[in-house]
């Protein structure tokens, strides 16, 4: 797969680091191995053998023209070429021993010699570089390709995911103005269990047993969160307090979900061609989800206008729904779904938005990432009805922040605010109770 952009030198007087002579060396070398390696291969064989005997049949190769090119080298140092040479071949290149580290949760390629990573919350800078952005962008090219899309200069924006589900955002020039730009979102194949959450301090236990009630309940919870606040590892905690006889039907733009439930149909939307052809939205999936008789239907994350069809599906039966928003409070969370519902262009009174939105959603899940990284449930508030053009919220659970310790960690503590949820008698009639101690508890974290 080709494109049409070319590489041209970064603009302004930002300068690439110096980099050594010998780390010259080693990319010419590289590329040279690999440009051979091409040559020699017969790629439909290499394509019909498994994977480990492929490794072992390129190394053979790759130290075969190693010493064809007579570079003096310790066995440990043609072992590293061996390894990075495969993956260009076979992976993605510098990315690789990144993605092979499962501590890291975001790779952040801001240009060919600038890649950034996140681990444990807190971004840091590598010593990993591409040889220049030509190579950057062919390793975007393969991304794509694997998922049948592309990348050029019609279309300099794509989304993407990876084999093992991670998400993949790339923009090249003429829109990044420094060169090719990339970020991977890495898919966390283990879902987080409630022991993990309380043992984190994600959240406190009686808040836990009321996020567990209302889900087996029926009761439609939205996740409202900034980016990277951990919306969709709490969608994906929550989902598994759904029984097990019910049947999910899930809508992503990105597959990123992980329920455990046997009864799961998943969707997932598929951007349009280079003729602006053969797109399919989240509304669109949505509308098929409602006639394949779902119990509950959980939307990714609300973007745009499938907020009104999402909202009327809570509303005609499809109880117990969850979603995900971008939002920075509870409050905000509403605002922006009534912005999204008023994308539908329908002219809708904003007072009836408003009641619909109080009419479906009764539990709004305020998560947050702190400055040291760590990620909370900051809030749960209760939806209570529409009072003077607004919604009108109560909140039961809060963490309060209360500071910053000597090793930088955010210490607070949560803590019930005593109030008896009119949600309880949902609850009852579901045959749930739960003491009224969980919502005055009250638990230090890191004091």
């Amino acid at each position: 797969m080709g494109s049409n952009y070319r590489p041209q030198p970064p603009r302004g007087a930002m300068q690439a680091p110096v980099i050594t002579r010998a780390s010259d060396r080693n990319f010419e070398l590289k590329s040279l191995i690999h440009k051979k390696l091409i040559g020699v291969l017969n790629l439909d064989r290499v394509s019909s053998i498994p994977k480990d005997r492929v490794r072992a049949e390129i190394g053979r190769v790759v130290e075969r023209l190693l010493e064809e090119e007579r570079v003096p080298m310790t066995t440990q140092e043609q072992n590293r070429m061996v390894e990075e040479v495969l993956d260009e071949v076979l992976g993605l290149g510098p990315l690789e021993p990144l993605l092979k580290e499962p501590s890291i949760s975001d790779i952040l390629v801001n240009r060919f010699d600038k890649v950034f990573i996140e681990r444990g919350g807190k971004l840091q800078e590598t010593q990993v570089r591409f040889r220049d952005d030509a190579h950057l962008l062919h390793i975007i090219e393969k991304i794509v390709s694997q998922v049948g899309r592309r990348i050029d200069e019609a279309q300099p924006i794509v989304d993407a995911r990876l084999q093992d589900g991670s998400r993949v955002n790339a923009i090249i020039p003429p829109l990044a103005l420094d060169g090719c730009c990339l970020s991977i979102r890495r898919f966390g194949r283990h879902v987080i269990t409630q022991e993990e959450m309380i043992q984190f301090k994600t959240v406190m236990p009686g808040m836990l047993k009321f996020l567990a009630a209302c889900a087996q309940a029926k009761t439609t919870i939205l996740i409202s969160g900034g980016t990277g606040s951990g919306k969709t590892t709490t969608l994906n905690a929550l989902s598994r307090f759904i029984p097990e006889d019910e049947r999910i039907v899930t809508i992503e733009d990105t597959a990123e979900l992980q329920l455990q439930q046997r009864h799961v149909v998943k969707f997932e939307t598929r951007p349009p061609n280079l003729n602006k052809e053969g797109g399919i939205n989240q509304r669109q999936l949505l509308r098929t989800a409602l006639r394949m008789r779902p119990d509950r239907i959980i939307v990714g994350e609300c973007r745009g206008a499938e907020a009104l069809d999402m909202l009327q599906a809570m509303n005609t039966g499809i109880e117990g729904s969850m979603s995900t928003v971008h939002a920075n409070t509870p409050r905000d969370a509403f605002s922006r779904l009534e912005t999204m519902v008023l994308m539908a262009d329908l002219e809708i009174p904003n007072r009836v938005i408003l009641q619909q939105l109080a009419s479906a959603i009764k539990l709004v899940v305020q998560v947050a990432r702190l400055q040291d990284g760590s990620r909370k449930i900051t809030s749960i508030a209760e939806v209570l009805g529409v009072s003077q053009d607004r919604v009108e919220l109560q909140e039961i659970f809060t963490f309060e922040r209360l500071g910053v310790n000597d090793a930088g960690k955010v210490y607070g503590r949560f803590k019930g605010t005593g109030v008896q949820p009119k949600i309880l008698e949902r609850l009852r009639i579901s045959g749930i109770t739960l003491p009224q101690s969980i919502f005055e508890e009250v638990l230090p974290v890191n004091m």
